[in-house]
């Protein structure tokens, strides 16, 4: 079986030159797909995976636009449209300056399981810029947005290919783009997610990704007969997934520990609380400052340089960026007491770290799953454009709470091993392929 897999991901390594965190997220999921296949020779037949890897589509644009100073910038842009077997492509855009074709390859290709466990009929898809929206004046973000727009908005609508945010893209651009894109069509329509809930968007979808994370982390609890109360956190990043997942952890009884951004991260043994969590949503959010001013104001210990997963938890949740939690890091946590680490961002854990929570028995929840809350709400945004009719925000986090929980019981039923253990990589790389695949066989050679 070895030998199947490697010789897959030598064929989809040779086609993907230069794009490791695509290949890797291929890997990852070949591990656990092939043998699955091998038992059914309708996919290994009709080669449901080899096309799974290849994008259905992928656009590269070029964005040129006006600084404030008058002088001519030129971004790239991009839109990979992976797989729309089970609806139209669904996922965010990001703007950033690593942003590349084969890092949208692996967030598309990520987007397509994900986007299959939650239940909802969407495809996946991912987008985004070179663009770096710090440090830019909204007039500036405005003009980026807006030419951005004038060039994609060729591939998407309410049918088709329907974008959300992502790192970079958050309400302010948002709304430049649905506004040109408004302007261009001339008409309304559920184009893009994330839009301000007075104009079309969702209540709680800023909150959804975090929420959902812990929401998951306590379904798995519970089913070994645990829960997250009095439990204590470590929490990395300090922006939207990481501010909610923090939220949701202390209104459920946890003990929150540390925040992080680029520079370091915070220790507070004392918990962050509703008041201090307020705090670093005003620094982070509004006044763009960094996570040590946390320290200096509440006077807690600030490491620099450093990620928080040597302090001692029960759970831990990577919400920054990928591949920043090691295999080093993992060994950490073994030997410090973790029991559960959920991926609030999209694959934060390296090969060698789940590898080692495998080894340890230690709770992993992918990404794939455990940060599907995001794009549940705004499935659930593009149901109430359709219908032009907004549910509630209480109506909203329930039917949330209920997609996490389905996932989980997927998660369950596909990833349970001979001793009890349930694998959840496993469990969500099949559980989110099965569905794929057979909408792939009934709709023939596409």
């Amino acid at each position: 079986m070895n030998n199947l897999v490697n010789e897959f991901i030598g064929k989809v390594s040779k086609r993907n030159a230069g794009e490791p965190e695509f290949i890797q997220a291929v890997s990852e999921v070949a591990e656990s797909i092939i043998p699955y296949i091998e038992e059914r020779p309708s996919y290994k037949n009709s080669k449901i995976l080899e096309r799974i890897v290849e994008p259905e589509r992928a656009i590269i644009f070029r964005v040129p636009w006006i600084n404030d100073r008058g002088e001519v910038e030129v971004n790239r842009g991009f839109r990979v449209q992976m797989n729309s077997a089970i609806g139209p492509y669904k996922g965010g855009l990001r703007f950033h300056p690593s942003v590349n074709l084969g890092i949208l390859k692996f967030l598309a290709f990520e987007q397509v399981f994900k986007n299959s466990l939650t239940g909802l009929p969407m495809g996946g898809g991912k987008g985004g810029s070179d663009f770096d929206p710090k440090g830019r004046s909204d007039n500036e973000v405005m003009k980026f947005c807006q030419s951005f727009m004038t060039e994609l908005h060729r591939y998407i609508g309410p049918d088709i290919d329907i974008p959300a945010g992502d790192i970079g893209v958050g309400k302010r651009e948002i709304g430049y783009l649905f506004g040109q894109y408004k302007r261009i069509k001339g008409e309304f329509t559920g184009a893009i997610t994330g839009k301000g809930s007075e104009w079309g968007g969702s209540e709680i979808r800023p909150e959804a990704t975090g929420y959902g994370l812990v929401y998951f982390v306590e379904e798995i609890l519970k089913s070994a007969g645990n829960s997250i109360a009095g439990k204590n956190v470590t929490i990395s990043g300090s922006g939207n997934v990481a501010q909610y997942a923090a939220e949701k952890c202390i209104q459920e009884g946890a003990k929150v520990l540390t925040m992080s951004d680029s520079q370091g991260f915070i220790y507070d043994p004392e918990g962050i609380t509703f008041h201090r969590l307020a705090y670093i949503k005003t620094l982070k959010d509004n006044e763009r400052g960094r996570i040590k001013e946390y320290a200096e104001k509440f006077n807690c210990a600030y490491f620099e340089g450093e990620r928080p997963w040597k302090i001692k938890c029960d759970i831990a949740l990577p919400n920054a960026t990928q591949n920043e939690l090691t295999e080093e890091d993992a060994r950490a946590l073994a030997a410090n007491g973790c029991i559960c680490v959920a991926e609030g961002a999209n694959m934060p854990c390296t090969p060698g770290a789940v590898a080692v929570f495998n080894e340890a028995r230690i709770f992993y929840a992918p990404g794939k799953a455990a940060n599907a809350g995001g794009v549940a709400v705004s499935g659930l945004e593009m149901s109430q454009n359709s219908l032009r009719y907004s549910w509630s925000r209480n109506e909203v986090e329930a039917r949330l709470k209920q997609i996490m929980k389905q996932i989980h019981e997927l998660c369950v039923k596909y990833g349970k091993e001979e001793d009890g253990h349930i694998n959840y990589e496993k469990g969500a790389n099949i559980g989110g392929f099965v569905k794929i695949a057979d909408a792939m066989l009934a709709q023939g050679l596409v």
